[in-house]
């Protein structure tokens, strides 16, 4: 009993302490659209018809053991069958099922069908990033997981949203039916966002749709459901929900700098500007394998340093980068100039002696 005491101590102040309840909750998200409401009142339904349930089926145990007790002289009756018997406890249970299945129907194809969309965005998984893309509005961009989280993997201080915080979120606007085309480049990923109700698997070679509208701005956390390599929980999802003014004034910040990456693609570019580009986009994209100091993962992930590509024909290094080569996924979906930039910056840092990639050179490796 002494040995216990302590132990009995320390869990009391583990479950009484605000981290340990942080995350702690008794019910599903309720979240911020129509679908996912439904699918709340869905659940409190069924959740309360399995209540009444219980509540008859151990009410009827529990009376029998007491009232029918052998204490009080009660004797147990011999019979084999009874037609009525079960036709009462086969019919009953089939008419519940019944009432349940209507509702949750009704819930199934209001989260299957949608007449018209008003905006569509295409959402491709990567190992492992996220990609987003507006087919209307002709813009696209890479989400990676933030450096910060990066940077607290194997620390004790960990900062706010820790592994569920981007460099660049998904921004939607308010009160719009969205619709998501999602697929994969690779292996199966699944984009969730449990307060969107949205979570759809990503197949390589598939597109899967579905859709959403968002009631109230905010910014709403999600991760890859899908168990999709070694990185699998480093790419969290974070979609920002704007006004619809705020969305079209963001979408014409987005489209004037991509166009001064088509811009940036055409001119010769100094090795400073190409090392200071490539070192942010090597933190972001390639550190998690090849470590942020370019020693990689022995037996798994090669080194920078002192690797015979990042030091030898920057054709062959080009062609890794862009098409992937074994566990090395394809980098294609970077513009000319980012591929550049880590690509120089893969050569020449790390003591490394490669030479300078331009962004005609990948154009042109393409």
């Amino acid at each position: 009993m002494k040995k216990l005491l302590p132990l009995t101590g320390i869990l009391t102040a583990l479950l009484s302490s605000k981290s340990a309840l942080a995350e702690y909750g008794l019910n599903m998200t309720q979240g911020v659209t129509s679908t996912s409401q439904d699918i709340y009142d869905l659940h409190m339904l069924i959740f309360w018809v399995c209540v009444a349930i219980g509540v008859v089926v151990f009410g009827a145990i529990f009376y029998s053991i007491i009232a029918f007790r052998k204490s009080q002289g009660a004797k147990a009756a011999h019979f084999h069958e009874s037609t009525t018997v079960e036709f009462i406890w086969t019919g009953i249970p089939i008419l519940i099922l019944i009432a349940m299945a209507i509702p949750a129907s009704k819930v199934l194809i209001d989260i299957e069908t949608l007449e018209k969309a008003d905006l569509t965005v295409k959402v491709t998984g990567h190992q492992w990033k996220w990609q987003y893309e507006y087919p209307e509005q002709g813009i696209g961009y890479i989400s990676n997981l933030a450096q910060t989280s990066k940077d607290a993997i194997g620390s004790d201080k960990k900062p706010e949203n820790y592994l569920l915080e981007v460099d660049n979120p998904l921004v939607l606007p308010v009160d719009t039916k969205i619709r998501f085309l999602i697929t994969s480049s690779d292996v199966i990923h699944n984009w969730w966002v449990p307060e969107l109700a949205v979570k759809q698997d990503g197949n390589p070679g598939f597109i899967n749709d579905s859709w959403t509208e968002i009631a109230e701005e905010g910014v709403y956390r999600g991760q890859c459901a899908e168990l999709c390599g070694k990185d699998h929980g480093f790419m969290p999802i974070v979609v920002e929900a704007v006004s619809k003014d705020a969305f079209a004034a963001w979408i014409a910040d987005q489209k004037a700098e991509e166009e001064a990456a088509a811009a940036s693609a055409t001119i010769v570019w100094s090795e400073e500007e190409l090392m200071a580009s490539g070192e942010n986009i090597y933190n972001a994209s390639c550190s998690g394998c090849h470590q942020k100091d370019g020693s990689g993962m022995p037996g798994v992930f090669p080194a920078m340093s002192g690797s015979s590509i990042t030091n030898g024909p920057a054709a062959d290094h080009l062609s890794i980068v862009i098409n992937g080569k074994g566990g090395m996924p394809a980098f294609k979906m970077l513009g000319d100039s980012d591929l550049a930039s880590v690509i120089t910056y893969e050569r020449k840092a790390f003591g490394n002696n490669g030479s300078v990639v331009q962004p005609s050179d990948v154009t042109s490796a393409r």
